[in-house]
């Protein structure tokens, strides 16, 4: 049996995915034609120009520039770090994207006392209180994990810029 290199088994993997990927965009579109009256369909397009411009307009944008801010006031903050910081700003995106709606519409009003019946503004203070916590023990653990040389490197090379 003849091996694979890396590069056959990672052209393999893409393309398996690729195939995943297509197979649910058709399951999607049938279930969407099947079960969605279409008078519906402006809305749900609505939804998604809406899911858009807020990924890519907000989220997207607060990422880059968090990174670009570390990334000018550390010099040298760990990759590792960076990419902890922006897994909790997506992760809290994310929860705010679901939760404001029921902000909203709390705030609205609705005929039935029982459908939004949590503070969800507090709820979702909490959650962010919850997520900075969770984020800043990931870091620690994360910086104390990583091995002596690099640290040692990185101090090194942060004494050498002072004396400079």
């Amino acid at each position: 049996m003849a091996e694979h290199d890396r590069g056959d088994l990672v052209r393999i993997w893409r393309i398996a995915l690729v195939v995943l990927g297509v197979a649910l965009l058709v399951v999607g579109g049938l279930v969407l034609l099947q079960d969605v009256a279409p008078k519906r369909y402006g809305g749900i397009l609505l939804w998604f120009a809406g899911a858009l411009v807020i990924h890519d307009g907000i989220i997207a944008g607060l990422v880059i520039a968090v990174n670009l801010t570390l990334r000018k006031a550390g010099r040298r903050v760990p990759f590792g770090v960076l990419v902890i910081i922006q897994g909790a700003i997506v992760v809290g995106a994310i929860m705010a994207l679901i939760v404001f709606p029921q902000i909203v519409k709390q705030g609205i009003g609705t005929l039935n006392p029982t459908i939004l019946p949590l503070d969800y503004a507090a709820n979702l203070v909490l959650f962010y209180g919850v997520l900075a916590a969770a984020t800043a023990v990931t870091i620690a653990v994360y910086l104390r994990a990583r091995p002596q040389s690099r640290r040692r490197r990185t101090n090194n090379d942060a004494i050498n810029r002072a004396r400079d």
